[in-house]
């Protein structure tokens, strides 16, 4: 069965790149990230103060999340501590038991899904084979991409836990971040053009 937890209370990092737009994100983000919006309206304190700021601590179990997402090989390697603390104050985190559906064939998923714990399958009925994710890695980036229904289904293989971000949200952070939307976007290609290397090599081989 699907359940949801609410939102974390998320740390500031450093320091983000003006935009006008940044101001609107105050009364949307969680304390936590009160401090990391007002850095990202006020980029010049660093300079004014000769080095980057950094403080308040990041909550033990968002830290373990974060490390899950940045240390797999098909992490989206681009992301700033700053972009992945923007993200997750976004997100929910959702869980799903063993052979549950994450994502449908044919339909609109909710969001993206970062994946934290446990694994599932990416299959296509019409194929024999499918590919395994599990954490750190990314499901419906192709739906997001495209934004059209999902091309294959999303199976849980065991007890599941994933952030879910709403397509919508991301937008509006890329709008507000458009470092963070180029540095998410650069991950994705990178991922997908890794995939289809793996393709073509075993497209070869056989």
């Amino acid at each position: 069965m699907l359940s949801t937890t609410n939102r974390h209370t998320r740390p500031l990092l450093s320091t983000a790149n003006l935009n006008d737009a940044s101001w609107s994100t105050l009364g949307d983000l969680s304390s936590g990230n009160l401090c990391l919006a007002l850095l990202s309206v006020l980029p010049d304190l660093g300079a004014l103060f000769g080095s980057e700021l950094s403080f308040c601590t990041m909550p033990k179990p968002i830290e373990e999340d974060l490390s899950t997402l940045t240390s797999t090989e098909h992490a989206l390697a681009y992301l700033t501590p700053n972009d992945w603390a923007l993200i997750i104050d976004k997100a929910i985190r959702v869980r799903f038991d063993k052979g549950q559906s994450i994502i449908k064939i044919g339909k609109r998923p909710k969001g993206v899904y970062l994946l934290l714990k446990g694994t599932a399958r990416v299959e296509i009925p019409s194929q024999n084979t499918f590919r395994a994710v599990g954490p750190g890695e990314i499901c419906g980036e192709m739906s997001f991409l495209e934004d059209a229904p999902a091309s294959a289904n999303v199976i849980a293989d065991a007890p599941l836990e994933a952030y879910q971000v709403d397509h919508p949200a991301l937008q509006q952070l890329f709008e507000l971040f458009p470092h963070l939307g180029s540095r998410f976007y650069r991950s994705l290609a990178t991922n997908l053009s890794r995939r289809l290397r793996d393709v073509i090599a075993k497209g070869l081989s056989g």
